[in-house]
């Protein structure tokens, strides 16, 4: 099987570097290498829900695939009385995630490997959810993410996601108004769609 960035344990030499980038009017400084996602810089669909992303302070929040943590860290960041739960299959970004927390600052962030939401217990919930999903893995297995993340909201919860148009944002608003009471498009850029659903 060739080596994707939602593969477990990354094969591919280590090749580091680093990203200086605002988020949010902040500036941030993340270290990124092989074998993770958009490793050369942020991409943009991450960009543009982290731009849109609402976090109420205080909210117990969750970034799945979070890969090496922009989108968690911006979330913790905004929300500094807030908890973030960060998780990814990735173990190399598992680690790069906890290195780029701890080195801007940001301590309100836990990060643990998951595939998709299974390392997770039942009685977990959060009050957003966030995800640049990993379409590359598949529809099942981006409908898993959803399904999954609809059990781990607390009601009234959110999960906020960003989707390329070409990549199946149809099919993934069909999906996600089988689940939730309330979906909607809070935002378009260059084809990335962002999607708000309520539980």
């Amino acid at each position: 099987m060739s080596q994707h960035y939602y593969s477990q344990q990354p094969e591919v030499r280590h090749d580091r570097r680093t990203i200086d980038t605002v988020l949010r009017g902040k500036s941030f400084r993340f270290t990124s290498d092989a074998g993770v996602f958009s490793k050369g810089d942020i991409d943009y669909g991450s960009r543009v829900l982290i731009e849109a992303m609402i976090i109420p302070d205080g909210s117990a929040v969750l970034d799945v695939g979070c890969g090496y943590g922009p989108i968690g860290i911006s979330a913790a960041y905004l929300a500094p009385k807030g908890q973030v739960l960060m998780i990814d299959i990735n173990s190399r970004a598992v680690e790069l995630a906890r290195e780029n927390a701890q080195h801007n600052g940001i301590r309100n962030v836990t990060v643990m490997e998951s595939d998709v939401l299974g390392a997770l217990n039942e009685q977990q919930k959060f009050d957003v959810i966030l995800t640049n999903p990993p379409i590359r893995a598949g529809k099942a297995v981006v409908h898993q993410v959803f399904e999954e993340a609809y059990d781990h909201l607390n009601e009234g919860g959110f999960l906020w996601i960003v989707i390329q148009k070409k990549q199946g944002a149809p099919s993934a608003v069909a999906k996600l108004e089988s689940l939730f009471s309330e979906v909607e498009e809070v935002g378009k850029d260059k084809g990335y769609r962002i999607i708000k659903a309520q539980k």
